[in-house]
Formats: structure tokens, C-alpha cells, sequence
């Protein structure tokens, strides 16, 4: 099948590649010429573990090819996914102009070809509030009037990470569509990925793009939950980890997504959970689970970090001031929203570094992927280093904000030895509370309570 992904970010790329690999005939347009030569490199834009391997299989095998032409991409494509990026503000209202634009540039090139063409099939992929699609299906209509075409929707489910599994062996497959004709293409498509036995299921538009949303809606739902329990732990001396293990036995609960830590970040859940809000508000229905789940998020990184303020005497809040962390070094393992990307998108260690500088703290920093991220987005905020190590030289405490694996099991006496004082605040909970205690760290963790020595 000839297919065209709108957009080389996170999405366009990964399904560009994967729909390569089996067979179809995909182009990957885009309007950064960097970008594009970079792609024809054979370079990859993005960090994401085995898609370099899979780009430079389908490239050499003229499967997969780049282009800033509109015309060239879209004049042969059977399907054309739309996959550019949807923005948010932090009201929660999606940014549409690229989507607008990819609808406007493709209604142009159907219009030219006229009506005896072969009927294509837009598939909007990107994650749109609901009812986008057809918005789509009407700024084209403006343009081709009669000529037929097809739109549908196609939601991703892609943990950036393990993004390629994913793609390869999905738990389902959904797809919106107006048609037979559509849902056929779809299912011939999908064909080798699904296998395993995992469903296609074909449903109408607007439930489709629903399915998204409602998706990593109850994820960070989830997570909201156990760090608002592991708050509760703190308070009455329960460990979270035992609660945890105890609650998660249970068949019907399971355990995915139940662990304490920092929040949610990246570039999905904080805007769906934001975008099923702005939609409760403009249906006048208000979504209160959903404007519960982003409080309890954002609150368990000023929770935390109240933890490091108030270990070095300071205050924070109304009445507080800077005198904890003024003159005091802090180093942070851990950047990116999470192990295996480079994304450091709504990422909880920002958000830590900035207070901590805004309070008088010298921040040091390492990721072992996203640093030189990090080094753009923090500007003087924080160093970055290229060695872990490197950075807890002279700090008064050790922030661990991702669960890299590097970090897991560290040499604890270099630490220790490297460090001004032995103080770790362990955002991801990765040690055990009898190790931290033999070895003579002051350790405080998440829904646990504090190791303190000395």
C-alpha cells in the first residue's frame, strides 16, 4: 500500500517506519528541511531504542523515503496519515493549525487531480479533542466539493521506550471510519501486527478518537491514585511498598501503572488529562475526576519538594523563604519524564531543578539520554554532566527524579565519598530502606518513611 505520514515527530516517524517494514511503500513528509536531510542521512531525530536500525533497513531498501514536497507526497498516496503535532495550552485547548494546514494542503492536490482518481483516505492519527476528524472532512470538502474522499481516525498507543513493540504487537487496534471500504484498508493494514490474536476494532469516528483520551485519561488516573495513597502512608507510618503489593494481588486492580513516585509527565498524559477537562467545560459537564487526577500530579512535585526544603530548615509557601537552599548544591539523576526517551516534556525533574534554583540552590545535573535536552532547556538553571558521578561532586544532596537503570545499583561508597553530606531524596523509590540505613545515608522516598542518620 502506498501510504504518507504528515509530520516526522514522535508518531509520524515510528508508524512511518513500521508500515515500511512490512511491506507498504511509505513517504514522510515535512516542512523542516534540517529534519529532512537529517532523515536522508540516515539520522534519527529522536531517541527511541531500535527505530535507527529499522529506519536504515527500509531506507536502503527504498521502502521509505523523505520529501518537502506536498504535491510529490500526496499525489500517489492511497491512505495519508495526518500526524503533526497538537499542542496544548494549560487550559487544555489543543493547538489545530497544522492539522488545519495538512487538511487545506491535501484538498489542494485531490482538487488538481481531479474526479476520475482512485478516492483517498485521510486519517487523522494525531491525538484531536473529539470531533476534529470530521472538521477535517469539512475544510477538505471546501476545497475538492464533489471529488470523493475518505477521512477516519486511527489513535496511537505508543510508550515512548518501547515504542517498536508497541507498534509490532499491539494490545488492539482501533480505527474510525464512515465506511466498509475504509475498515477493509484498515484491516489489511494492521494485518501483520495483530497476529498475535490482539483485536482491530472498527468503530465509528467519533468513539475512536474518544478512545485516546478516555485511554491515558484513566493511566494517570492511576497514578494519581497510588501517590495520593502513598501521601497517606507518610502521614500514618504505613510503607507504600507493602500497600502496594498487598493491593495489587488482587486480580481486578492489577499492577501496571501503580507506582509512586513524582507524577506523570511527557507529552501525553498532562495534556489528555487536560484536553477531557477543557471538553467537560465546553460541554458543561464538568469532568471532576479528571480535574482531581492533574491537581493530585502537580501537588506531588511541590510535596517532594517540600521534603527537600524543609530537611535543610527552609519553608516553603506563604510565610516561607529561600534560607534552606541558599549557598546548598544539589545534584539530580534523571532529566527525561522517563526511562528510554530523551523526552523531557512536562518532565518532574524541570520542575525540581527550577524551584531549587529559585530558591538559592546550585543544580547540577545527568541523564544518561537527555542531557543535551536538558542543557537547552535549562540554560544556566543547572550544569549538566556528561558522568553521574561527576555530578554529586561536593553536593549537599543527591534528587533522583527518573528510574534509569545506571541508577539502581550505584557504587554507594563513591557516592558517599563524592558527596558533601550523605542525603538522597529518591523521588522513583529505588533502594531499599535497610540498605540506606546500613550504609549511613539519610534517605527520604515516596510514601515511606525517611531514613535519617547522624
Amino acid at each position: 500500500m502506498r501510504l504518507t505520514m504528515v509530520g516526522t515527530g514522535y508518531v509520524g516517524l515510528v508508524t512511518g517506519v513500521c508500515f515500511s517494514n512490512t511491506g507498504n511503500d511509505v513517504v514522510c513528509l515535512d516542512v523542516d528541511p534540517r529534519k529532512i536531510e537529517k532523515l536522508k542521512r540516515g539520522e534519527c531525530p529522536i531517541y527511541e531504542p531500535g527505530l535507527t536500525d529499522l529506519m536504515e533497513r527500509n531506507n536502503a531498501a527504498g521502502r521509505l523515503t523523505y520529501t518537502l514536497d506536498k504535491n510529490a507526497a500526496y499525489r500517489d498516496a492511497e491512505m495519508i496519515f495526518i500526524c503533526v503535532g497538537t499542542p496544548s495550552d494549560e487550559r487544555g485547548h489543543s493547538d489545530l493549525k497544522y492539522v488545519w494546514q495538512a487538511a487545506e494542503d491535501i484538498g489542494k492536490v485531490i482538487k488538481e487531480l481531479g474526479p476520475n482518481q482512485k478516492p483517498k483516505v485521510i486519517v487523522v492519527k494525531s491525538t484531536v479533542p473529539v470531533g476534529t476528524t470530521f472538521e477535517v472532512k469539512k475544510r477538505i470538502k471546501a476545497v475538492v466539493g464533489d471529488i470523493p474522499f475518505s477521512v477516519a481516525d486511527n489513535p496511537e498507543f505508543l510508550k515512548e521506550g518501547d515504542a517498536i513493540n508497541d507498534f509490532n504487537k499491539p494490545d488492539r487496534v482501533v480505527a474510525g471510519v464512515e465506511d466498509e471500504r475504509t475498515a477493509d484498508m484498515f484491516r489489511q493494514l494492521y494485518d501483520p501486527f495483530v497476529r498475535n490474536g490482539h483485536p482491530i476494532f472498527i468503530m465509528d469516528v467519533l468513539s475512536a478518537e474518544m478512545v485516546k483520551y478516555a485511554s491515558n485519561n484513566f493511566l494517570a488516573t492511576k497514578i494519581s491514585f497510588i501517590n495520593e495513597m502513598a501521601n497517606l502512608c507518610e502521614a500514618y507510618g504505613a510503607d507504600i511498598q507493602k500497600v502496594r503489593e498487598g493491593m495489587c494481588s488482587d486480580k481486578r486492580i492489577g499492577n501496571q501503572f501503580l507506582y509512586p513516585g513524582l507524577g506523570y509527565g511527557g507529552s501525553c498524559f498532562p495534556k489528555d488529562t487536560l484536553a477531557c477537562i477543557m471538553m467537560g467545560d465546553k460541554a458543561g459537564m464538568e469532568a471532576t475526576l479528571s480535574k482531581s487526577v492533574h491537581a493530585v500530579n502537580q501537588k506531588q512535585r511541590d510535596r517532594f519538594f517540600d521534603k527537600i526544603v524543609n530537611h535543610f530548615g527552609g519553608k516553603t509557601g506563604i510565610g516561607g523563604g529561600p534560607a534552606g537552599l541558599q549557598g546548598k548544591k544539589l545534584a539530580f539523576w534523571g532529566i527525561a519524564f522517563k526511562p528510554r526517551t530523551d523526552d523531557i516534556r512536562e518532565a518532574p525533574a524541570l520542575t525540581l531543578i527550577r524551584k531549587a534554583a529559585g530558591f538559592g540552590a546550585t543544580c547540577s545535573g545527568f541523564d544518561p539520554v537527555a542531557a543535551e535536552n536538558a542543557r537547552q532547556e535549562l540554560g544556566p538553571a543547572a550544569t549538566i554532566t556528561s558522568d553521574m558521578y561527576e555530578a554529586v561532586k561536593g553536593a549537599d544532596a543527591l534528587v533522583i527524579c527518573t528510574d534509569w537503570d545506571e541508577f539502581k545499583s550505584p557504587d554507594f561508597n563513591k557516592l558517599g565519598s563524592l558527596m558533601k553530606a550523605k542525603v538522597i531524596f529518591d523521588g522513583r523509590n529505588l533502594y531499599r530502606l535497610s540498605t540506606m540505613r546500613e550504609l549511613g545515608f539519610t534517605y527520604y522516598s515516596v510514601g515511606r518513611a525517611p531514613v535519617k542518620t547522624g
